[in-house]
Parts: C-alpha cells; structure tokens; sequence
C-alpha cells in the first residue's frame, strides 16, 4: 500500500502557506509526471486573467489524474510557474482550493514570460500511487 508522508522537521521554520516541506512516499508502483500544464481550454482559447487561468490549469490537471486513475490525494508535489508581476494571491488560492484538505510539497517561481505570450501561468506536478 502506498503511503505518501508530510515530512515537516520541528527543526526548521514551518511552510509559509499551505503545503509541507517535503513528502515521503513508500511502496508506490505508479508515478505521473506532467509536463509544464498550460492554461488552454479543450477549445484551444486562454482565458486573460491569471486567476481564471489557474481554474483552466487545475482543471487539466485533475483531467490528467482521472485518466491516470489517480486522485489530488495522489499529488506529492506541484511546481508553480507565474509571469513576473502578476497577482499570486488568486493562483495561491486556486490551488488551496483545488488540493483542499491535501497538503504536497510546492514551490512557486516567477519568470519573465512562458512558451506563449498568452499563458501567465502554468503547474507542473508529480503524483504517486
């Protein structure tokens, strides 16, 4: 049986929003990675605020997962990508939301643009189960 473990040392500083340090995972036999999720609705059109882009991506997300068989409990870890100087506050958010109760390990980085000019943001995550 699986176990995916928060690992969060009374030795460093707790996590500064809603995730764990790390995760500890025993005893999986399946593992999905995803590339860089985009903010692209199955018709190909990106919403233009960077909240409603994060609801897009979480959305891909738990598609890919469903196919996967796999559920938010699965997630271990999410990488966060957002442009430069756009609000955090709605992605942050999202993502509290989407993950409810579970808590994975997060990081969340700025850059100055993506793939596409339209994209402002994008969510890599990798689960186990």
């Amino acid at each position: 049986m699986v176990t995916n473990r928060q690992v969060q040392p009374v030795e460093i500083a707790p996590p500064a929003a809603r995730y764990v340090h790390a995760v500890l995972t025993t005893d999986a036999n399946r593992w999905l990675h995803t590339s860089g999720v985009v903010p692209t609705r199955p018709d190909g059109s990106v919403p233009e605020a960077i909240e409603e882009q994060a609801e897009v991506v979480w959305d891909n997300i738990s598609a890919m997962l469903s196919d996967a068989e796999m559920s938010v409990g699965h997630i271990v870890s999410v990488t966060t990508y957002a442009v430069v100087g756009q609000p955090l506050a709605g992605v942050m958010a999202t993502r509290d939301r989407f993950l409810g109760d579970h808590r994975a390990a997060s990081t969340l980085v700025t850059v100055p643009a993506l793939a596409q000019p339209e994209w402002l943001m994008e969510i890599a995550i990798i689960a186990a189960a």
